[in-house]
């Protein structure tokens, strides 16, 4: 997975990423621009989440959806 390809196209991504975490705020997702340990922290913040958890939940995500594409 390329970070700094999903990080060129994270405001294409903005509406993907609030459908998975429905509490994270446009405001949140635009401030973590797309940086993989900021987007990591805010879901484990959010979701009181352990980092691992964490991590594993947002790599999944953007693997899925680089297959998607």
């Amino acid at each position: 997975m390329n970070w700094d390809i999903i990080k060129g196209n994270w405001s294409q991504m903005t509406g993907e990423i609030k459908s998975k975490w429905g509490e994270l705020t446009e405001d949140e997702i635009s401030e973590a621009s797309g940086e993989r340990e900021k987007f990591v922290g805010l879901v484990q913040e959010k979701y009181g989440l352990a980092k691992a958890d964490a991590e594993h939940q947002v790599d999944e995500f953007f693997r899925s959806v680089k297959n998607a594409a």
